[in-house]
């Protein structure tokens, strides 16, 4: 899924706020620094995902038999590749 720089730093700001508004938590970094990480984690984690599904339909595509994207079929083994390879990853 890709998506777009400004709603990432957006998801970055809410989760430094959030995470700030928590009384336990305390920084040791200052609140532009807390977001920047968070970006950075996050846009890890959709680098991730974007292999996985490319993993996914790759799998699908190899297949003998012409697998049309939207059918039953593909749906059931989108998700039985996704799982696979979200397993290999050990999430």
């Amino acid at each position: 899924m890709r998506v777009s720089r400004d709603k990432l730093n957006k998801l970055a700001h809410t989760v430094a706020d959030t995470v700030a508004g928590i009384e336990e938590v305390g920084f040791l970094e200052d609140r532009n620094t807390i977001r920047q990480e968070a970006r950075k984690a996050l846009e890890a984690l959709l680098t991730q995902e974007a292999g996985i599904d490319n993993a996914a339909r790759l799998k699908i595509a190899s297949q003998r038999k012409i697998i049309l994207e939207g059918s039953q079929e593909w749906e059931i083994l989108y998700r039985k590749y996704y799982n696979d390879e979200v397993r290999k990853l050990g999430i």
